[in-house]
């Protein structure tokens, strides 16, 4: 037992042995920890085991958790943290059990974080007002003809659900045969049957499907990129529409869930793809050699895989795809390897978009900039406002980190989020000072 004496005027203090044993031990610790960041520990310290390359702990760890892409996230933060200190992170570690633990803990917090919104576990999810019912005109044709329908694939999760919701309202508000559109919308959460009554309550008059998206199929082959949201299996369902789709829909619009149309959407639909496989807005002024790492470039096998093609970049987020001529040409086994190569090499930061260019980019039918006005959400760091690229607008789309929806709730609302907020079905919860 310590010895405790208590002064004249109440303070408790400790026998004076015991305060240097106390000093001794903070003393060990500052030694041990310059100790690890140095790469070189006291084994007089406490037992240890053995030394564990990096590698090593990199690997159990991912298959102890099973989410390579969040583990590397976690180890790129600790070299870039050594990196800060002026440290050279060593190629092994003496690990304690307790050091592992830690580690195992910090890797679950990442996984949990990143992963309930995307399974939908968030909560209650949000509600909406029903809109307006719209109807065909009398020049539209009966949907019974294949031609006659337009097909449009979305993904549906608890994170971009109101977005998502606002965009169908958008194109539904401006179809000339609102009737004839067929929205199919693609999830990965069990709550799919929430989604679908929330979906069904919203446009009562909507003709959709809903589609269970394995993320088994993405799991291994995802690399962690510059924005979580972008390593979400989710974001990765755009390349495997000729799987989910039924093989009598030949043609599909593909729309991110962060945009709105503000024209009719069947003229985007009638575009001509000639040969090609996919249609979308081209903008070739962009540099292109951003979008890949130097590892890519100086790889020649790799930097030849542009070759004889007049490359330029082109955003995923609005694509029409000829889903027959994809299914004959293999396109997603050709996006999944790159995603493979990826895994070994690290040759692009920006998630799902890169494979598309590495496939498409110099193949791709011209559509129109007007619909893909992109990027009102910023870069992928800051979100910070934008203006519009000039000339006409047909579509609007908040690509980037800020999202429209939750710079509004913020009340810090960039000035073309007004152009979006009247397609916002969000149902509030009425305030504590509410007249209603």
């Amino acid at each position: 037992m310590p010895i405790i004496r208590e002064t004249s005027n109440g303070e408790n203090h400790t026998n004076t042995s015991i305060k240097a044993r106390e000093a001794d031990t903070r003393l060990s610790s500052l030694a041990s920890y310059h100790a690890v960041l140095s790469g070189v520990h006291n084994p007089t310290n406490h037992k240890e085991i053995p030394k564990v390359p990096l590698h090593v702990l990199r690997g159990t760890l991912t298959f102890t958790l099973d989410s390579s892409s969040l583990c590397e996230s976690l180890f790129s933060g600790f070299e870039s943290f050594f990196r800060f200190v002026n440290v050279t992170m060593p190629p092994t570690l003496s690990f304690t059990l307790i050091h592992y633990v830690v580690l195992v803990v910090l890797c679950t917090v990442v996984l949990t974080e990143a992963l309930l919104p995307a399974i939908g576990v968030s909560g209650v999810l949000p509600t909406f007002r029903e809109a307006p019912a719209f109807r065909n005109g009398r020049e539209c044709r009966n949907r019974g003809g294949d031609d006659s329908v337009i097909h449009i694939a979305m993904t549906l999760d608890a994170t971009y659900l109101r977005g998502s919701v606002a965009g169908v309202f958008s194109v539904l508000q401006h179809a000339s045969c609102p009737e004839n559109v067929v929205f199919h919308f693609i999830s990965t959460t069990h709550r799919r049957h929430e989604l679908r009554r929330i979906v069904t309550a919203t446009f009562p008059y909507l003709t959709f499907h809903l589609y269970h998206f394995d993320a088994n199929l993405v799991r291994g082959k995802i690399s962690y990129s510059i924005r979580r949201a972008l390593d979400q299996p989710l974001n990765y369902a755009r390349m495997y529409l000729a799987d989910l789709l039924p093989a009598t829909v030949r043609r599909i619009i593909y729309f991110d869930s962060d945009l709105i149309v503000v024209d009719d959407v069947a003229k985007l639909w009638s575009i001509d793809l000639h040969a090609r496989v996919l249609g979308a807005p081209e903008y070739c002024h962009a540099n292109f050699t951003n979008y890949f790492t130097h590892r890519f470039w100086s790889n020649p096998t790799y930097a030849a895989s542009f070759k004889g093609r007049d490359a330029c970049y082109f955003n995923t987020g609005v694509m029409v795809i000829d889903l027959w001529k994809w299914r004959e040409g293999k396109y997603t086994e050709k996006l999944e390897t790159w995603m493979r190569i990826q895994k070994r090499n690290r040759i692009y930061e920006l998630g799902s978009l890169p494979p598309f260019l590495l496939v498409f980019a110099g193949e791709v039918e011209r559509v129109e900039h007007r619909w893909n006005q992109h990027g009102l959400g910023g870069d992928n760091l800051e979100g910070l406002c934008r203006d519009l690229h000039p000339g006409p607008v047909s579509l609007l789309h908040w690509s980037g980190k800020g999202k429209p929806w939750l710079r509004i709730d913020s009340k810090k609302p960039c000035p073309l989020d007004s152009l979006w907020a009247p397609y916002d079905l969000f149902r509030h919860s009425p305030s504590l000072f509410s007249d209603s």
